[in-house]
């Protein structure tokens, strides 16, 4: 199991290890000489504990920060010489990443005891503390939406023709279009990615098919465009349907040709890249309305993918919630263990109308702005509105506070004299006497 077994740093000259298997007799060791090697064997096997012996003041410390924070959800212990200690530099980045330290040369019986402890607290987190597993992809989770995705792409990863995908904005469109990329043929060329709703209307075409020299004012040499600079490639156009309809002409041309015209140019220029559409907009319904044309979506939707939204993906929140979290927990700059399990809870009641781009803002704010060690719901934003039965004894009480307050300092102001202070407040004898009794105060007739 991952959490029986340690992950060791350790320089092939140090005399370390020999300590270390003496300490633990039994247990697993997982040994890397380079930080390079530590993180392929992480990316094989999870380990809750790691050991860096004679590693600091070794190995850049700025690759080693790197490395550290990316795994802050591990328990890390120092087996450091002691001169080491003399470094400023190295002194914050232990009391940054490390939860104990040891000098050289290793006492066995102290450092057991160090591993057994932490052992135990890696166990009594229940999981959280391990990192999730990328799933295949580069896509994270085991949900059954996921698993359907990823044969879809496995399958459209097969063959060139052009795919459409529909999904909610911030689902990870682009992610499941550098998959289909990565698991195709042209794994090799470029990805050019491409937001045809962020670039200017008289610009999109010079952009996506290039120009050629003296084609307008500024065109001093001729310039390859997104399309052609994908050949041998994808060129992925997230929010297709924000493409000019003028534009849409020409990208049809292309998908039937595999010729583009720069913009000038007489002759057309051959271009082989695969396209990759995405939209969050029905283009069904767009053609319905004009506003796209019929033929090319029909050209772009030979292979149709659908990306499900965060709120279909219930069951891969928490591994996509700690992936998201050990990628950035270096940003805070101190270390965070992780969540809370009422944040875990939070997170899963939550619709996620932004879907993972939403996640990964939340936690990112949380990371930077959390006061403790661990993310609560109410670092994320999602701390339950209190019920409205709480809310009405609340103001409630804030009511009373009020009125005991008027009435004392009513009754004080008139030298406790109950009409005048009952004048004073605008209610009746009758009234000022039943809130007397009411907040156990006195005044004279």
């Amino acid at each position: 199991m991952a959490r029986e077994a340690l992950l060791c740093i350790c320089p092939p000259d140090s005399g370390g290890l020999a300590a270390l298997h003496a300490a633990l007799p039994g247990r697993t060791v997982l040994t890397a000489a380079t930080l390079h090697e530590a993180q392929c064997l992480l990316d094989q096997q999870p380990c809750a504990v790691g050991l860096l012996i004679d590693t600091i003041g070794r190995a850049p410390d700025p690759e080693l920060q790197i490395f550290l924070s990316r795994h802050s959800h591990m328990h890390w212990v120092g087996v450091l010489p002691r001169t080491v200690l003399d470094s400023d530099a190295h002194r914050r980045l232990m009391a940054t990443h490390l939860s104990d330290y040891h000098t050289l040369p290793v006492d066995p019986d102290r450092l057991r005891f160090t591993l057994g402890h932490l052992f135990g607290q890696a166990a009594l987190q229940d999981d959280t503390a391990l990192p999730p597993r990328l799933g295949a992809m580069g896509i994270t989770g085991n949900s059954p939406a996921v698993q359907r995705l990823r044969i879809q792409i496995a399958r459209v990863a097969r063959v060139s023709a052009p795919v459409l995908i529909w999904g909610e904005s911030g689902s990870g469109k682009e992610l499941a279009a550098q998959a289909i990329h990565r698991a195709s043929a042209r794994a090799e060329g470029p990805f050019v990615a491409i937001n045809c709703g962020a670039i200017p209307p008289n610009l999109i075409q010079s952009e996506l098919f290039g120009y050629e020299r003296g084609a307008f004012t500024g065109a001093t040499h001729a310039r390859a465009g997104l399309i052609e600079s994908a050949s041998g490639g994808t060129i992925f156009l997230d929010e297709i349907a924000d493409l000019p309809r003028e534009q849409q002409a020409n990208l049809l041309r292309f998908l039937q040709e595999k010729t583009i015209y720069r913009v000038g140019a007489t002759r057309s220029v051959s271009a082989d890249a695969r396209v990759i559409a995405a939209s969050h907009v029905n283009l069904e319904v767009a053609v319905a309305e004009g506003s796209f044309r019929e033929d090319l979506y029909y050209r772009l939707s030979v292979l149709p993918l659908v990306v499900p939204p965060l709120r279909e993906r219930q069951a891969d929140l928490r591994a996509l919630a700690d992936q998201i979290f050990a990628s950035h927990a270096g940003d805070a700059g101190r270390r965070l263990r992780g969540f809370t399990a009422g944040a875990h809870a939070a997170m899963l009641h939550y619709s996620w109308p932004g879907n993972v781009r939403e996640l990964i803002n939340r936690i990112r704010r949380a990371i930077v702005m959390c006061d403790g060690r661990l993310i609560t719901e109410e670092d994320l934003g999602l701390a339950a509105p209190p019920e409205p039965a709480a809310v009405a004894k609340e103001l409630g009480a804030s009511r009373e506070r009020f009125e005991r307050e008027a009435v004392t300092d009513a009754l004080r102001r008139h030298g406790g004299m109950v009409s005048r202070a009952a004048r004073d407040l605008g209610v009746s004898r009758s009234t000022m006497y039943r809130l007397l009794d009411k907040y156990g105060l006195h005044g004279r007739s």
